[in-house]
């Protein structure tokens, strides 16, 4: 058995991080799904789903890291071929991945006590996100 859901996110550009683990424990619980696998889908080449401890000053080390790792410029192939100024946002998002999958365990999300799921904006432009939510048994 499947059962899918979407959560959309409208994000204010590059570094702006979300919170999306109630939506997700909302989707797994909706499910009825006892064990099982839920997988976070991003749809989109600029955006990137994970795991953090969601607080302050990780929200802020995430892409600080990311941007020291994979800094904004001109001279990534993306920019000669577009001039859209996104190329960096594209491999940053290409490094953490669009997706994430966590087991399901007596109707729950096997996450630690400080681990919650994200989404990280690395568009250098607003965006509104689609994330598909897939639960499995």
């Amino acid at each position: 058995m499947a059962f899918q859901k979407r959560i959309t996110v409208s994000t204010s550009g590059h570094r702006d991080i979300h919170d999306l683990t109630e939506q997700v424990e909302q989707i797994v619980g909706d499910s009825g799904v006892q064990t099982g696998t839920v997988h976070v889908f991003n749809v989109g080449s600029t955006g990137a789903i994970g795991t953090i401890e969601f607080e302050p000053g990780l929200q802020r080390d995430l892409p600080e890291i990311l941007d020291e790792l994979i800094p904004p410029r001109t001279e990534y192939g993306h920019e000669e071929m577009w001039h859209d100024g996104n190329g960096h946002s594209h491999l940053q998002a290409s490094w953490l991945g669009p997706s994430l999958t966590v087991p399901i365990t007596q109707g729950e999300m096997a996450l630690g006590r400080w681990q919650q799921i994200f989404l990280l904006e690395c568009d250098i432009r607003p965006r509104s996100r689609t994330i598909v939510v897939t639960v499995n048994e």
